[in-house]
């Protein structure tokens, strides 16, 4: 991975990508043998189908300040992102699932700058390969992607509410999108919705261990520095199940990047648009006196090379759609879904 200008990335307890050869810690989840039965986090339950009921807790992200973070960041999001362009890779050589098929319809969901997006064009040139984020400008940027010799669509919209029709989409793939999305049930829902029955969606998310030693760090008034609320890998998989996904393999891996000093952590965090995007964030600036006990508090955490380190928990997950009326998980049981169209009639002679 090319080091960025003021961090340097390491990786711990990590294999190479590929579905023939994962990290150790993996957990399979089967339809209908989920102990959870509704999808459970951040101690409330999530209650679908979608979009009829979402979920009842209060909003934890503000959206527009996320969009806002990806927006100034756009310009440098390429030359920052090391680890986003690492776990990507990762991803796409998950494309293997397919074997020989070639999908029709592929949907980037979330594309940022849209390199994966150009990946899948160059894989499957007959496809029609679809870049949709929430970011106009990184779709502006992506313009570098999209050549002439392979162009695809792009789309600004959000990934909570596809402008996709029905069954329209046969492969998703979503490469840490997903953690800037609270209600991940109802996000999945959706992703179900567009998918053909047995369309892949292959994502990645980070986890809850993401900057951790920052987090211990951090007490009294300083705010933490992790700027989204993040699902365990349990929490993750009961999502999936709860919106119908069909065998879903979910695996994890821990990142350990450096950093010399807070400052330089933080502005690289704004650089790839991971600003403080929580509803419950300070709004105002914060004070000179406040840092200073931010980074002394970080001073205890420095490695033997004296940087400070930050460990990155990425979750990776794939499934696959189920047939039409396959039963979606609501209050411990499965609810189906069937188009009265498809009901038969027994008329009398």
């Amino acid at each position: 991975v090319p080091a960025c200008a003021t961090a340097r990335l390491d990786t711990v307890g990590i294999s190479p990508a590929g579905p023939r050869n994962r990290p150790r810690s993996r957990t399979v989840l089967r339809s209908g043998r989920s102990e959870a039965g509704v999808a459970t986090a951040f101690g409330r339950q999530w209650h679908l189908p979608w979009p009829r009921r979402f979920c009842p807790m209060p909003s934890l992200l503000d959206q527009r300040q996320v969009r806002r973070g990806f927006d100034r960041a756009a310009a440098s999001f390429d030359a920052a992102a090391a680890l986003p362009a690492e776990v990507r890779t990762r991803l796409l050589g998950s494309l293997d699932y397919l074997d020989d098929t070639v999908p029709a319809v592929v949907l980037d969901l979330g594309s940022g700058t849209s390199h994966a997006a150009a990946a899948m064009k160059k894989r499957w040139p007959k496809s029609q390969v679809l870049a949709l984020d929430l970011s106009l400008p990184m779709l502006r940027e992506s313009r570098r992607q999209a050549g002439w010799w392979r162009p695809f669509p792009r789309l600004c919209a959000d990934a909570r509410a596809l402008p996709l029709a029905d069954g329209s989409v046969d492969l998703v793939f979503a490469n840490l999108s997903l953690a800037w999305m609270e209600n991940l049930p109802g996000v999945f829902a959706g992703l179900r919705r567009v998918l053909r029955p047995g369309g892949l969606l292959l994502c990645s998310s980070f986890g809850p261990e993401t900057l951790g030693e920052l987090q211990a760090a951090f007490t009294g008034e300083h705010e933490p520095p992790q700027p989204i609320p993040l699902l365990p890998i349990a929490d993750f998989g009961d999502a999936m199940v709860a919106a119908g996904f069909r065998d879903p393999v979910l695996d994890r891996d821990l990142f350990t990047l450096t950093w010399p000093d807070l400052r330089a952590l933080l502005r690289e965090l704004r650089a790839t648009g991971m600003g403080n995007a929580l509803a419950r964030r300070r709004r105002g600036l914060t004070g000179r006196g406040r840092f200073d006990a931010a980074s002394a508090a970080c001073e205890a955490l420095r490695d033997e090379q004296g940087r400070l380190p930050t460990t990155w928990e990425v979750i990776y997950a794939h499934a696959w759609a189920p047939a039409p009326g396959a039963p979606i998980r609501e209050g411990g049981h499965d609810v189906a879904s069937v188009p009265l169209a498809q009901i038969p009639i027994r008329r009398r002679s």
